[in-house]
């Protein structure tokens, strides 16, 4: 399989060409902006209620739970007939939609993150 072509390093002005988002020299600072990110979303972006529930020991057994429930591979491409690792235990009814199914095991798939990515493209944040 061919490689992916380089690409100008993400960082401005830089003119560095990379596999990656950044090159060698800037990797580290890509590392920095992705945790802030996801710290600024954590603590401003995402309902306090559902970040704290996301880091209980009750949801990450159950995860776990599920997770072996569907032997670790995706259920919507096992759907199709494609064997893929899942990533991700995803709510079908979401948690801000109905707080009661939260630790439901009904209501968890196990997915890849293509799938997950395609269930939540263009869905409003928040």
């Amino acid at each position: 399989m061919p490689k992916k072509p380089l690409r100008p390093c993400a960082e401005i002005s830089c003119g560095n060409l990379t596999e990656k988002a950044y090159c060698k020299t800037h990797e580290k600072i890509g590392e920095e902006n992705r945790r802030d990110f996801t710290r600024k979303y954590n603590r401003y972006g995402r309902n306090p209620e559902i970040n704290s529930f996301y880091q209980s020991s009750a949801w990450k057994q159950l995860r776990s739970m599920a997770y072996n429930r569907d032997n670790g591979l995706c259920q919507r491409c096992l759907k199709q007939g494609v064997i893929q690792l899942a990533h991700i235990v995803h709510h079908i009814v979401e948690v801000k939609e109905d707080w009661n199914r939260r630790l439901d095991i009904d209501n968890l798939e196990s997915v890849c993150h293509v799938c997950h990515n395609r269930e939540h493209k263009g869905t409003p944040r928040g």
